[in-house]
C-alpha cells in the first residue's frame, strides 16, 4: 500500500516537531469546545423562555459533537487527549474567567463574538497543517447553526430597548481584545505551535508582515460580526 502524505503514518507525521504541532492545535481546539459546552449549558439558566433555553441546550449539545471528532482524531495519531488538552486549560479558563457574562445578551455575544474570533484564529492556523485534519479543523469551526439566532435575539433586544446597544458595543470589544491576548499567548508559549506558523522545508510559513495581516483579517471580522449584531457603532 503506497504511504499517504497526510495520515497518521503519512511522511508529515514522520516530523516529530510536525506532530507535536498538530497535537497541540487538536489540543487547544479540543478543551476550547469543553470550555464552550460548559459555558453554554451555563448560559442556558439565563435564557428568559423555555424556547431559548432549548436553543443555548442544542448549541452546546453541537460543541460537545465537535469534541468527540477531535478527540478520535488526537487518539487517531497516538496521542493521549486529555494529556494534548492540558496545557491549554490555563489560557482557555482565563479567557472564559475575564468574560464570564452578566446576563443573557452578554452570554449571546460573547457565543457570537468570543468564540468567533477563537474559531477564526484556529482556522487561520489550520492553513498551515495536512488536508485530513485541516478538514476536521474547518468542519469542527465552521459557522454554526446558531448564528441567525443570535443575531435575532441581540438585533430584537436593541430594538425593543436602544439603550442595551452601548454597553453590548462596548462587551464586544473588550471580548476581542480578551480574545487576541489569549491567540497571541497560545502561540507564543508553545514552540510547536510558533514552528508550525514558521514553517518548513515543504511547508510556507509567516513571517512578522504575514502575521500582521492574520490578526488584521481576524479584526475585520470581528468588526462584520458586530455589524450583524447591530453593535457596529
Amino acid at each position: 500500500m503506497t504511504e499517504s502524505p497526510t495520515g497518521p503514518e503519512g511522511v508529515a507525521f514522520s516530523d516529530p516537531t510536525y506532530r507535536a504541532a498538530v497535537v497541540d492545535l487538536l489540543g487547544v481546539i479540543t478543551y476550547g469546545e469543553i470550555a464552550a459546552f460548559e459555558r453554554l449549558a451555563d448560559d442556558s439558566k439565563l435564557a428568559p423562555s423555555l424556547e431559548d433555553k432549548v436553543a443555548l441546550a442544542a448549541m452546546a449539545s453541537a460543541e460537545f459533537g465537535n469534541v468527540i471528532k477531535l478527540r478520535d482524531r488526537l487518539e487517531a495519531l497516538g496521542a493521549d487527549a486529555f494529556e494534548a488538552m492540558a496545557p491549554f486549560r490555563v489560557a482557555v479558563d482565563s479567557f472564559h474567567d475575564h468574560t464570564s457574562p452578566s446576563n443573557w445578551l452578554e452570554g449571546l455575544v460573547k457565543a457570537y463574538v468570543g468564540d468567533g474570533l477563537a474559531r477564526d484564529f484556529y482556522r487561520e492556523i489550520a492553513a498551515h497543517v495536512d488536508v485530513e485534519t485541516r478538514d476536521l479543523i474547518l468542519t469542527s469551526l465552521g459557522d454554526t447553526t446558531y448564528s441567525e439566532f443570535v443575531v435575532d435575539r441581540v438585533r430584537s433586544a436593541i430594538e425593543q430597548d436602544h439603550r442595551v446597544g452601548g454597553p453590548l458595543a462596548l462587551w464586544g470589544r473588550r471580548l476581542m481584545g480578551e480574545a487576541l491576548t489569549q491567540a497571541q499567548r497560545v502561540a507564543a508559549d508553545h514552540d510547536a505551535l510558533s514552528a508550525l506558523l514558521a514553517g518548513g522545508v515543504d511547508r510556507p510559513g509567516m513571517d512578522l508582515a504575514a502575521l500582521g495581516r492574520m490578526f488584521n483579517r481576524l479584526t475585520v471580522r470581528h468588526a462584520e460580526r458586530m455589524e450583524e449584531l447591530g453593535l457596529a457603532h
